[in-house]
Order: structure tokens, then C-alpha cells, then sequence
């Protein structure tokens, strides 16, 4: 059987989505707490399921929304494969919870069945820290022109290529994206940031939040985002937002 569960996670003291050698990541903490579900053949490696999510955070980025699938022999009832697979974290100490747990076609591929991504970027805007949402914001103690910061954001809407926000690591074959949505948000001492594409490259949001910070404080000017986008060179632009900022809000299928 295929299941689909929709995971919430606080990804501070995780490298990340994807297992890794040396330290904790999210989809080793699914994979620990799923095997004690499967039947016990003797052999780890054989009862293990593999957990594929729909996009890989990196260290530090949480989730809202994070959608991903496994295989089972065993067939449950999605509310109490939710139920078990929760127990199984909290005594693992992960600082995952899964939402939801449903039944799904063989066919369906969290990464590859999905037509949208949307993120929300966070930034805490005032003078003191906050110890109550740290490494949950970016702090940024001076003023930023929301305004203006829109007016930046204006020239990202679209396809284009995005080369300028693209990090080095980048594994995408095409720096060309349509981004679909990057709304900018003041709530109180906060400022949201609302971004949706059908995918990303790696640190695009980040990279595009730490250059509209720019703008927000005067740095940049609005209409320097028309150049850094064409520019097509990731040394153009701003740097590259905390990862504490970000969210995986959504996936859509």
C-alpha cells in the first residue's frame, strides 16, 4: 500500500529533509519510527521503508505543510497510522508530527506528482530579539520600506531566468522558474513574506528575501531587482536569508 502523510517540523537541531551520515534529519526520524511498523523479517534494510518528500529543506528551514510517501506490506487505517507514526517520534524526541495520513494510487509521487510549492518567509521587524520565536524569524532591528520592498518584488513575478538567486549548489538542470506569487505582508512587528512557484531553485527564496531586505533598508533601490534578475549572476544580488526564516507552507496537488 502507498500512503501520503502531510508533516509538520521544526528543522533547528536537523541537518535537513534528507538523511545525511553525520547528524539527525527528518527523513531519517520518519524512516526509525516507520520500521517499527513493518513486519520483522531479521533484515533492517529489507523492512525499512524509503520516505520520499516533495522538496528537500535545507538545515534550519521548517514546514508547515511538508507532503511526502512510503510504501507498507501492511495495510492501516490512515487516522491510526497518523496516531502510531506520532507516538513513535515523540519517544524518538523528533520535533516532527505528521498532520494527516491517507491511502493513495501506486502512481502518486510526492515529488513528482506535485504542481505547486509555496513558502512564507519571516522576518521579526523591531529594535529587541524576540526569545520566544528564536530560530523561528529573522530579527532585523532596522526599519524596512515594506513598500518599497513590494515594488522590488514586482520585477521577480514571471518567468525569467534566476540565475542571480540561484546558489552554487544548485543540482536544478535550468535556471529558468515562473514564480507565481510573492506577496509581502506587514503584520505588527512582523513581515511575511508569500511566495508560490511550481518549483524552486535551490536558496531562491532565501536569496530573494536577503536582497529585498536591501531594499527594504536602502540599500537597494526597487528598480535594482530588474537589474540583479538580469544580470544573471548570483554575485549581483543580496545575500542569502537565514534559514530560520523559512517555511515549506504547502505543497499542491
Amino acid at each position: 500500500m502507498r500512503y501520503k502523510i502531510t508533516i509538520e517540523y521544526d528543522g533547528t537541531a536537523t541537518l535537513g529533509w534528507q538523511r545525511q551520515l553525520d547528524g539527525p534529519s527528518v527523513q531519517e526520524y520518519l524512516e526509525t519510527a516507520l520500521a517499527v511498523l513493518e513486519p520483522d523479517s531479521g533484515n533492517v534494510s529489507q523492512t525499512t521503508p524509503e520516505v520520499q518528500g516533495a522538496g528537500r529543506t535545507d538545515a534550519g528551514v521548517h514546514a508547515l505543510a511538508q507532503v511526502a510517501h512510503f510504501d507498507l506490506r501492511r495495510e492501516i487505517e490512515g487516522w491510526k497510522l497518523r496516531d502510531a507514526l506520532n507516538f513513535h517520534l515523540r519517544e524518538l524526541g523528533a520535533p516532527v508530527v505528521i498532520l494527516e495520513a491517507e491511502t493513495v494510487a501506486e502512481s502518486f509521487n510526492a515529488r513528482f506528482s506535485a504542481k505547486g510549492r509555496g513558502y512564507i518567509y519571516r522576518i521579526l521587524n523591531r529594535r529587541s530579539p524576540s526569545v520566544l520565536e528564536k530560530d523561528r524569524v529573522w530579527w532585523v532591528p532596522v526599519p524596512l520600506d515594506v513598500e518599497k520592498m513590494r515594488a522590488g518584488a514586482s520585477y521577480l513575478l514571471g518567468h525569467h531566468d534566476f540565475s542571480s538567486f540561484r546558489a552554487a549548489a544548485c543540482q536544478a538542470k535550468s535556471p529558468l522558474k515562473t514564480l507565481d506569487k510573492l506577496d509581502i505582508e506587514a503584520r505588527g512587528d512582523e513581515i511575511i513574506f508569500t511566495v508560490e512557484a511550481r518549483s524552486f531553485l535551490h536558496h531562491q527564496v532565501r536569496n530573494m528575501v536577503g536582497t529585498l531586505k536591501m531594499v527594504g533598508d536602502g540599500h537597494l533601490q526597487p528598480e535594482d531587482v530588474k537589474r540583479i534578475l538580469e544580470a544573471r549572476d548570483r554575485s549581483a544580488a543580496g545575500p542569502t536569508a537565514p534559514a530560520c526564516g523559512l517555511y515549506l507552507s504547502k505543497v499542491v496537488y
